[in-house]
């Protein structure tokens, strides 16, 4: 069983040039983004998405705001989203980047990744967005998960760094276009979300 933590106080942890990790900096949020995430699956439900290459991710997605990434044979795409990103979202997704020293950043989207037993996600760029000059907000919920963190070639050295219930992580200039994933998620009950992680990942796309 995780020891989950109750209050412990917030700090930053340096990831890389541009990126920080800010630890528990969500633990007073936490069921506020929760509700908010439970709104954005009530209007758009999550759905596993098929990859490029025909294979269908163990992650299911959903997402609000001016846009959402979808894939398939024709590749990652943006689209239009009908539900929208919330006053609260908006305010936690600035005052992270705030802390993390990106004061000006306004994101107009929000992609929330639900995670279960198994599930995964490969290394990848975040390259889909018209402007690379904003930085990623990325909210963990539920379950810790290891996060994987390298370079800006797939092939570069990456690492291994667990991302508990609460923690933000926040990338941008040098480290904008670094691979990054989740290695696969561990079994566990979270007193919150049950059997799942759930991020939220905030950017700037439109």
């Amino acid at each position: 069983m995780f020891d989950f933590f109750q209050d412990e106080a917030p700090w930053q942890e340096p990831l890389a040039a541009g990126a920080v990790i800010l630890r528990r900096f969500a633990q007073y949020d936490v069921d506020a983004l929760y509700r908010e995430l439970i709104r954005v699956a009530e209007q758009a439900p999550f759905v596993h998405r098929v990859t490029p290459g025909g294979f269908t991710m163990s992650v299911a997605m959903t997402g609000c705001g001016a846009a959402q990434w979808v894939s398939g044979r024709e590749g990652y795409l943006s689209q239009s989203q009908h539900v929208a990103l919330s006053p609260l979202l908006l305010h936690f997704a600035q005052s992270a980047a705030t802390a993390a020293g990106y004061p000006h950043f306004i994101p107009d989207s929000c992609l929330i990744n639900r995670y279960a037993p198994d599930s995964k996600m490969t290394l990848h760029q975040d390259k889909n967005e018209r402007s690379l000059s904003h930085p990623i907000v990325s909210v963990s919920l539920g379950l810790p998960a290891v996060f994987l963190f390298g370079g800006l070639s797939r092939s570069d050295k990456t690492a291994k760094v667990l991302l508990e219930h609460g923690d933000v992580v926040v990338w941008g200039g040098a480290s904008r276009l670094c691979f990054h994933g989740i290695s696969p998620l561990k079994p566990g009950i979270h007193p919150l979300t049950g059997p799942y992680r759930f991020n939220l990942t905030f950017r700037k796309a439109l």
